[in-house]
């Protein structure tokens, strides 16, 4: 069974941009090797770390969307933790969350067209309102002695 995994991975900020088209087709093709599909590159550009990290206080951000299995995701994170110009990475499986998403959309659509139904919104019968018994004895005339 297929699934949806975002790979985000940081490299070093002097890693050159020949190098990093270079890591990110050496993962394309162990992706489609190993029957998955790379759905996107987002390349995110040099950001500032949240700490140091090697001695390091920036980064290079590249985030892949990625379409297989469970081995295609470990082999992906073997070859990034053996690759010395990766400072860090994460992978996230993205499907389950999209599916959880998407359940509450139908529900919010759903509301909102029983919502908009014009029986359910017509206004209720006007009816007589009668005073509250404090009101009526502030009304009525005092007793003379």
């Amino acid at each position: 069974m297929n699934r949806t995994y975002e790979l985000m991975f940081i490299v070093r900020p002097d890693m050159p941009e020949e190098e990093q088209d270079k890591l990110v087709s050496t993962l394309e093709s162990a992706i489609t090797s190993s029957g998955g599909a790379l759905k996107k590159v987002e390349r995110m550009g040099k950001r500032r770390l949240a700490y140091t990290i090697q001695r390091l206080f920036e980064g290079v951000y590249i985030l892949l969307t990625v379409e297989g299995n469970g081995g295609l995701v470990h082999e992906l994170e073997r070859r990034l933790r053996v690759t010395e110009q990766v400072i860090k990475f994460l992978t996230v499986r993205v499907d389950e969350t999209q599916k959880r998403l998407d359940k509450i959309k139908k529900l919010r659509d759903a509301k909102r067209k029983t919502s908009a139904n014009p029986a359910a919104a017509a206004p209720a019968p006007a009816t007589e309102v009668t005073p509250a018994p404090a009101e009526a004895a502030a009304e009525a005339p005092a007793a003379t002695v």
